[in-house]
């Protein structure tokens, strides 16, 4: 048997991307678990997956379309703020899940040896299983409003991995700073609902007020919900520094997200 060789991380506290890759088995079990807890004894199931969108895209399209009468590029309201949802879903329960994985599984994190930075990065399992049944619908009420994309969509998966991304960036920067300030599990929720609003997902970015839209469009999350909508609804193709901008940013908080796990991971068994 090979010996594995434990080296403290250096200055710049890379993630051991070898080590993480050698141990991805765990991470399939982490997220096969999180996904049977999430689901187990619940009487419906993974229908509670299409309640959150489908309500809050009712709320939105009755405020904002019908009372407010904002513009949604051409798409029926609901749909628009139904795929806007689900994108910010997928985005906003992968921080939510990532951020207290490491407090929530206290004694694995004392007592056994494993990457860590595989317990929040697992979570993204359920949450891709909650975007893609959310997806399927999504697809479903795309023919009932016979809305078509175009090519654009194949790059849904794209603008996947890019949330995924930065939800992990932030996730795990969030489950390190929260095994040494607990304070980090009550602001996270007002932080991800005082961001909701601050983004476009339940309005267009063209019914931003043109003297507003240059603040608005400082957030990336607002690019990279216009570019899912590209994808997804055919509206207005974004312009070329917000796609590129996009994928960079992902890479940028992935990165950073990263870095501040690997900096802070040395004394996690002796505060958690």
């Amino acid at each position: 048997m090979r010996p594995t060789i434990i080296t403290p991380p250096g200055r710049l506290a890379l993630p051991p991307w070898r080590e993480l890759w050698e141990a991805r088995e765990v991470a399939m079990r982490f997220g096969q678990r999180d996904i049977v807890l999430r689901y187990r004894q619940t009487l419906i199931g993974v229908a509670w997956v299409l309640i959150q969108p489908l309500a809050s895209a009712g709320i939105f399209a009755i405020v904002f379309g019908a009372v407010a009468k904002l513009p949604s590029g051409g798409v029926p309201y609901f749909l628009f703020s139904y795929m806007s949802m689900l994108a910010w879903t997928l985005f906003a329960s992968t921080v939510s899940r990532a951020a207290p994985s490491l407090v929530a599984n206290q004694a694995l994190v004392s007592k056994v040896f494993f990457p860590r930075m595989l317990m929040p990065v697992s979570t993204a399992a359920s949450t891709l299983l909650d975007f893609g049944v959310g997806f399927a619908l999504g697809v479903i009420l795309l023919f009932i409003y016979r809305v078509n994309p175009g090519w654009p969509v194949l790059l849904v998966p794209v603008w996947v991995v890019i949330f995924v991304a930065v939800a992990l960036g932030i996730g795990l920067a969030a489950s390190a700073w929260m095994v040494k300030y607990r304070d980090v599990q009550y602001i996270l929720p007002w932080v991800l609902q005082v961001a909701l609003y601050a983004t476009p997902v339940a309005y267009a970015t063209d019914a931003v007020p043109a003297n507003l839209r240059p603040l608005f469009l400082a957030n990336p999350l607002a690019w990279m919900l216009d570019g899912f909508r590209w994808s997804v609804l055919g509206t207005a193709m974004p312009p070329a520094w917000q796609l590129i901008g996009s994928a960079v940013v992902a890479v940028l908080v992935l990165l950073l997200g990263a870095t501040t796990f690997q900096r802070y991971e040395r004394s996690f068994a002796d505060l958690i």
